[in-house]
């Protein structure tokens, strides 16, 4: 159906984020004739005891968007951010009181942001997709995406039927890890980010964080995995007596939460480190290389594939963590920790203003790596939106 102008710059793109049991986040986005003037539309209201755990949704408001929210508690059942971009209108809704039917039927265009990691999370993702697909088919809502957290092996073919390609209704989907799906055409791969599901902030650059002498040349905290690489890693440190002069915290169980102090700890780990160590978990792809990008530590990246449907890195030769190496991240990959006592008595050599400019280089290219992605996703959404309404 072709869309009037009036209609158009009306329209809102509403992102659903949903990570834990029920809790979910939202984002719209809507072109308006008066920018000063934008302003959000009312939802229902909806309530369902859970909270967030896995914020991909925060990581693309505040970190990639720089938006607000309010009230800053964390634990409100309901918060709200708003933000213009050129003539685009943004808003978010967050909060544990969202649950699929929450959106207005009002919107025309919607993205939801879902976890697909574990089987329970896919469980409550496909009812959200099952729920947009039912507004698509009786054309309440014209056109769907998806920003999936995919499973850490890449084993996401249950997504695969809501695909339009495949008959579904989903036109857009950005993924999270490696994927041999992408093709920038209708899949599109995103970063995993920090882990805002641990409060992990954004981080301001100040002068003492570009200039100070750094006393550990690396730092590793994190779970030692048995017969993973981190045991490995640890080994390495340990033989050469490297491990007295980087920042070693390492347990032997995982923990999802961080309490104050340990969240402290870790900030001045990689705040006091040249270099942050990054091993390879189930994954590649992990949180702590993008929270060492954002201290302008250098990360130091076991660049392997993992287990999984991830890719061939004979076939894909950027495989693995294709994104961040097509935007020529700036940093040190290696194949095996044998490497890394070469790497450090490097280290060792360089002096203080040379350092000073890496981390330069580094908090700049972090800060151009969010402001593309930014705009990727804004022209990809709203061109493949608005050129289908077109038709």
């Amino acid at each position: 159906m072709r869309l009037t102008r009036k209609r158009l710059c009306s329209t809102l793109i509403a992102l659903y984020c949903l990570f834990s049991i029920y809790a979910a986040y939202h984002v719209f986005f809507g072109r308006s004739r008066r920018t000063q003037d934008a302003s959000l539309r009312g939802l229902r209201k909806g309530a369902a005891p859970a909270r967030e755990r896995r914020g991909r949704g925060l990581y693309l408001w505040e970190h990639i968007f720089e938006g607000l929210l309010e009230p800053t508690d964390v634990t409100a059942q309901r918060r709200e951010g708003n933000l213009v971009v050129g003539r685009t209108h943004y808003s978010f809704i967050t909060g544990p009181a969202v649950v699929p039917g929450y959106f207005s039927v009002d919107e025309n265009n919607v993205v939801l942001i879902l976890n697909g990691r574990e089987k329970a999370k896919v469980f409550y993702a496909t009812q959200w997709l099952l729920y947009a697909q039912n507004l698509v088919q009786t054309q309440k809502l014209q056109h769907l995406a998806v920003v999936l957290l995919g499973n850490e092996h890449c084993n996401n073919e249950w997504i695969n039927q809501f695909l339009k390609r495949n008959g579904g209704s989903v036109e857009l989907l950005f993924i999270i890890y490696d994927s041999p799906w992408i093709n920038n055409m209708d899949v599109f791969q995103w970063p995993l980010g920090v882990a805002t599901y641990r409060n992990f902030p954004v981080v301001e650059a100040n002068w003492s964080m570009l200039h100070n002498e750094r006393p550990y040349l690396c730092n590793f905290v994190g779970t030692i995995y048995e017969n993973s690489s981190r045991q490995a890693l640890m080994n390495i440190l340990k033989q050469d007596g490297n491990d007295k002069l980087c920042w070693v915290s390492a347990r032997e169980q995982w923990q999802p939460q961080e309490t104050n102090e340990s969240l402290k700890n870790y900030q001045d780990a990689l705040r006091q480190s040249d270099l942050t160590l990054c091993p390879a978990g189930v994954n590649t792809e992990c949180y702590r290389i993008y929270e060492a990008c954002s201290y302008g530590s250098v990360p130091v990246v076991e660049d392997v594939m993992t287990a999984g449907s991830c890719g061939n890195a004979s076939v894909y030769h950027n495989a693995p963590l294709q994104l961040l190496k097509s935007m020529n991240a700036p940093f040190i990959f290696i194949k095996n920790w044998k490497e890394l006592p070469a790497i450090l008595e490097k280290e060792k050599t360089i002096i203080l203003q040379e350092k000073i400019q890496r981390r330069k280089r580094l908090l700049h290219w972090y800060q151009n790596f969010r402001a593309e992605l930014k705009m990727r996703f804004i022209n990809i959404v709203e061109s493949s939106f608005l050129k289908n309404n077109k038709g």
